[in-house]
């Protein structure tokens, strides 16, 4: 019991603190780090030697680097998309009667625009184009 401790449940549980105290750059590695140690863990289990060990830790490690690769994969999309949405948008300030000033954010949408409530413009809307709907 002494032995297996030494040889898998404190590395395991060394790595395991390791991976969440420090963390790594990206999903991928820190999902690679964390499927490493568990895989290592339940390899020294099942098989009850280090060949078992190190062969759940191979399984473990590139399990999770895939998962982990794929998370970062889709961040990147949520990313991209995100700056695709802002590089579209076009923000307009109009005047109100009291003088003060309202944003009014639109969408870029082929050659037009549209507006925060659907409506379609043609053109850039003028300032008082837009204050006619959003202005008070």
């Amino acid at each position: 019991m002494l032995k297996y401790l030494v040889t898998f449940a404190i590395p395991a549980t060394l790595a395991v603190m390791l991976a969440i105290f420090t963390g790594c750059e990206t999903d991928a590695q820190n999902t690679a780090l964390l499927g490493t140690a568990v895989g290592a863990g339940v390899g020294a289990l099942a098989g009850g030697d280090t060949e078992g060990a190190l062969i759940g830790a191979a399984v473990g490690g590139g399990t999770g680097y895939i998962v982990g690769n794929e998370s970062d994969k889709q961040k990147t999309r949520d990313e991209m998309a995100s700056i695709r949405a802002e590089q579209n948008t076009v923000t307009v300030w109009i005047t109100n009667s009291n003088g003060s000033t309202t944003p009014v954010k639109l969408r870029r949408s082929g050659p037009g625009y549209i507006g925060p409530r659907g409506e379609h413009y043609a053109q850039m809307p003028t300032p008082d184009d837009l204050a006619k709907v959003y202005g008070f």
